[in-house]
């Protein structure tokens, strides 16, 4: 199952409180107080890996706790600090804070690491209230106790290029002809239920990340279907290829445009202003009706158009090559696997 969204309470820990000490020993007059400090509480941090996919480990286990500090002890001895905790994300992760929805961090580096509760100081033993004329101080700090939070962890896949589309226009089949991903691909709408990550291999440049979003259809943006789930996933994207199936039997192309046009819109309307390329799919079928509208939809709107069969291979190395020129142009470089 993939997990994008969860929602956790993590717990630093409590500082140790002071000792409440005096020094007794024979032989030595008039000793002081030797009460020593507590030790600090542990503290709660996210950390960014590339080990991670999904947010599932988060969604079996929702309370995490750091551990506390040690109570201060006599003879000055110090209360050990509390070993913080660290928890492992994926890439992508964005962290609110659940109850003043402040945003505590975005996690898109690997390694990155951000600071979510904060463990609670020690407090100090009566030999730090010591003073000449306070020479035998009786009290001493209790520990702070460590920040609470509840966390809204939400998961952004990290990619380079995002494959959007209707059901059935063969977004899945597209990844798994360009990538070694292995989607489900099958003629019937929604066989892809969760978005799917490939990696194209360009020799010698490196490679790009391809997502494969599950197919969008009239009203994700407001819940329709499975669209809403995953179309903050496509925010990521640098560029979007729009694909279309252009065979006779399917939707007008026409239509196919305007309906994921007007999700995107509707759910964030920055997304129309990304680099998009239509890729016209399933040209191994009877689509010259098809085909030809849409040839003069892109000519209209100014957007690229490459004729494609992902079954057969036919004009996706064009498609590929496009989209290596388009992420070098709109990037430093392409990413390097």
């Amino acid at each position: 199952m993939f997990v994008d969204e969860v929602r956790i309470r993590v717990e630093a820990g409590d500082g140790g409180r002071g000792c409440i000490s005096f020094r007794r020993e024979a032989h030595v007059p008039q000793g002081g107080p030797d009460g020593g400090d507590g030790g600090d509480g542990g503290s709660l941090y996210l950390l960014a890996s590339r080990s991670y996919r999904t947010l599932d480990d988060q969604k079996y286990q929702r309370h995490y706790r750091a551990q506390g500090g040690a109570h201060g002890r006599g003879k000055t001895m110090h209360g050990r600090r509390g070993a913080d905790l660290i928890i492992s994300v994926p890439l992508g992760t964005v962290v609110v804070d659940d109850e003043t929805g402040e945003l505590l961090g975005d996690l898109v580096e690997d390694g990155q690491q951000v600071l979510v509760a904060r463990g609670g100081k020690g407090g100090r033993g009566n030999a730090r209230f010591a003073t000449p004329v306070r020479q035998a101080p009786r009290y001493a700090q209790p520990g702070e106790s460590g920040q609470r939070r509840q966390l809204h962890l939400t998961l952004k896949l990290l990619a380079d290029v995002g494959l959007i589309g209707l059901p059935n226009a063969g977004k899945s089949a597209l990844l798994c002809c360009i990538s070694a991903a292995h989607s489900k691909v099958a003629e019937y709408p929604f066989t892809t239920l969760t978005p799917h990550l490939g990696t194209v291999e360009i020799d010698p440049l490196g490679a790009f990340v391809v997502a494969d979003i599950p197919g969008l259809i009239e009203g994700a943006s407001s819940g329709a279907g499975l669209g809403i789930r995953f179309l903050r996933h496509i925010e990521r994207t640098r560029l979007l290829a729009h694909v279309i199936d252009v065979s006779d039997a399917a939707t007008n192309p026409r239509e196919a445009l305007a309906v994921v046009e007007e999700e995107l819109r509707a759910f964030n309307p920055e997304l129309l202003k990304r680099p998009r390329v239509i890729a016209a799919n399933k040209i191994d079928l009877p689509h010259d009706s098809h085909l030809s509208t849409l040839h003069a939809l892109c000519a209209e709107q100014g957007l690229p158009l490459f004729p494609l069969s992902a079954m057969t291979g036919e004009g996706v190395e064009r498609l590929v090559q496009y989209l290596v020129d388009q992420l070098q142009t709109h990037s430093e470089a392409v990413n390097v696997s």
